[in-house]
């Protein structure tokens, strides 16, 4: 759970840092300097070793209990697991890229990629659960259903936004200007 919890805020961060860049200096400069740090000791100090936890685990039930190596929701549980090994190391590049200025992801783009070890915590959680009484159609209709409401919900926070962007605009636009 801690890796999951790291790896949910360490994107989190990124989206702040890219909204950073909206922010009029010196405010834009302080704030990225501050995600940047409170992205690597995140990813450094928290995120690697729960991964770190979570292999070494892993390893241990392997090597104390081999027969669950014929169990197939264990291969697609450790495939999960490989993915989210995949998803961590590209974290850690997007965090190198926004230390760079180089990060070319755009707040929404970022979200969207947030949900990603939703996803795969889910799965995760049900094939520990069930098992191999894991009831696969309903699974997979129910991680679809998942994957939709996410991204219906992350476009209408975009819409939100922006609407209320263009509302404290008009209002700010509306604020008579003291005469000298």
């Amino acid at each position: 759970m801690v890796w999951f919890a790291g790896l949910f805020y360490l994107v989190r961060l990124f989206i702040y840092h890219v909204e950073a860049n909206q922010e009029p200096e010196p405010a834009r400069t302080i704030l990225k300097n501050q995600y940047q740090i409170m992205e690597k000791r995140l990813y450094n100090i928290i995120t690697t070793p729960g991964m770190l936890v979570t292999v070494a685990m892993a390893i241990g039930l392997v090597s104390t209990e081999p027969e669950v190596l014929k169990q197939g929701w264990l291969h697609f549980k450790l495939l999960c697991v490989a993915l989210l090994l995949g998803y961590h190391h590209y974290c850690g590049r997007l965090m190198k890229k926004l230390a760079a200025d180089e990060c070319r992801w755009s707040s929404q783009q970022l979200r969207a990629l947030n949900e990603a070890p939703t996803v795969m915590l889910v799965v995760i959680v049900m094939l520990a659960v069930f098992k191999n009484n894991l009831p696969t159609d309903l699974t997979a209709w129910l991680i679809f259903a998942l994957i939709i409401f996410m991204a219906v919900t992350i476009q209408l926070y975009a819409k939100k936004r922006r609407l209320d962007k263009e509302k404290l605009t008009a209002q700010i636009g509306q604020i008579p200007q003291e005469q000298s």
